[in-house]
C-alpha cells in the first residue's frame, strides 16, 4: 500500500462489464512527506474519495479482493487519509 493524491477522474462508457458502476480516479503517487513521486495511475475507488484528497492505494492482486476478487483491477483506493505523521 502507498499514499496518493486524487487529481482527476476518468469516464469510460465502453469497459469491462465487471467495472460498470465503478468510479475511476487518476491518482499521483506520494512519498511520506506528501511530495509527488513516480507516474500517475488510474485506480478504482471503493471509499468515495474526491478530487484533491490524500488516499491509501492498494495494488496488485490485493486490489482485486476489495471488490470480491473477480474484478479486473490493479489499483484500488481503500482509504481516505486524515493526517500523516513522520518521525
Amino acid at each position: 500500500m502507498y499514499l496518493g493524491r486524487v487529481i482527476g477522474t476518468v469516464v469510460s462508457t465502453s469497459k469491462n462489464q465487471d467495472l460498470i458502476g465503478m468510479k475511476l480516479l487518476i491518482v499521483e503517487r506520494l512519498d511520506e512527506h506528501l511530495q509527488r513521486i513516480g507516474e500517475t495511475e488510474i485506480a478504482v475507488d471503493s471509499v468515495g474519495a474526491g478530487n484533491g484528497e490524500i488516499v491509501i492505494i492498494c495494488g496488485g492482486s490485493a486490489a482485486r479482493y476489495v471488490f470480491g476478487g473477480n474484478v479486473p483491477v490493479d489499483k484500488s483506493i481503500v482509504g481516505i487519509v486524515d493526517t500523516v505523521e513522520t518521525m
